[in-house]
């Protein structure tokens, strides 16, 4: 990815961000993200290698709304939201998606622990349980 991208983050130039098998391709112009996508297709190619188009997404973090256009083989979907590790990030750049499902998955797991509180416990030990 050498020469291509020039997103800054902290002052630093980055290109990818990358988790076990997830690559997240950060780029500021169409042009040069569709460059960053060819250049690891042709390598795998290379090797045997094809890419997944059907998992393969594109998402314009902006206040326009107009889609991205890229191709591998095929147009690739373009999405308003998708979860990378855990979080969900939307194209409008804001966290209240990911804000509203946390508190969602929190009162899930309070309500999964609703009989320990109206057990017979003493107050005490109800106390150092809703702490916890």
């Amino acid at each position: 990815m050498e020469g291509l991208g020039d997103f800054k983050i902290g002052g630093q130039i980055i290109h990818t961000v990358k988790y076990a098998d997830e690559l997240v391709l950060l780029a500021k112009e169409e042009m040069v993200l569709q460059g960053m996508i060819d250049k690891p297709i042709e390598t795998g190619r290379c090797y045997g290698m094809e890419m997944n188009v059907e998992k393969t997404k594109v998402m314009r973090i902006s206040r326009q709304l107009f889609p991205v256009k890229i191709i591998i083989d095929q147009k690739l979907e373009n999405v308003e939201s998708f979860k990378y590790l855990g979080s969900i990030l939307t194209n409008d750049g804001k966290c209240t998606c990911e804000i509203k499902c946390r508190i969602a998955m929190a009162k899930a797991a309070f309500n999964k622990k609703k009989t320990l509180f109206t057990s017979t416990l003493g107050l005490e030990l109800t106390k150092k349980l809703v702490k916890c």
